[in-house]
């Protein structure tokens, strides 16, 4: 499949270059710690990096594609994915109060863009895995709705998206330059 990614023009042209992804290591990633990438979206990975330009994190927002293989993905878009996630935040709750802390939430208004509970409870199912020796996730998927209504009433929202993180750097099979034809709107 193929997943964009969101980032500074120079951190592009280092991945084109043939330098490694850095996996993103956030309290509030969504999907857990890993390299994270739009779902058959180039423009919207371009809107995230102007986004962050916006923030001043980001000087100059560029997007790369990349080539995808999802290996073994813990996709919360199917009912195993969901349930896997659900059980392994019963654990973490456990886990936390057993060992008298609190546990993390999500923050950031109605899009809840500091997503510190979830990225807990993903790491968490990741964690355990290992520790029971199952095979780990290379890949986790899912669904995002955010950023308010296209029209009143709408079932659909501005910013809904599919996003990936990649656990397993070798699922990047390579990476492109996005032609500029596929960043313009409609």
């Amino acid at each position: 499949m193929l997943g964009y990614h969101g980032c500074d023009r120079s951190v592009a042209e280092a991945l084109l270059a043939g330098a490694a992804f850095a996996a993103s290591q956030n309290d509030w990633d969504w999907l857990g710690s890993g390299i994270y990438f739009w779902e058959a979206n180039p423009l919207r990975g371009l809107e995230f990096a102007q986004e962050w330009q916006a923030r001043g994190k980001i000087d100059d927002p560029y997007v790369v594609g990349a080539v995808l293989d999802l290996g073994s993905c813990l996709d919360l878009m199917t009912s195993t994915g969901i349930a896997a996630v659900k059980a392994a935040h019963a654990d973490f709750l456990e886990y936390t109060a057993a060992a008298s802390k609190r546990a993390p939430t999500n923050r950031g208004g109605d899009d809840a863009l500091l997503r510190e509970l979830d990225c807990a409870v993903i790491n968490h199912l990741h964690h355990v895995r290992e520790a029971a020796r199952l095979a780990p996730f290379d890949s986790v998927k899912g669904v995002f709705i955010e950023g308010g209504q296209i029209y009143e009433g709408a079932g659909f929202y501005n910013k809904t998206h599919v996003q990936i993180c990649i656990r397993r750097p070798d699922c990047i099979k390579g990476v492109f330059r996005v032609p500029d034809d596929h960043l313009a709107g409609l």
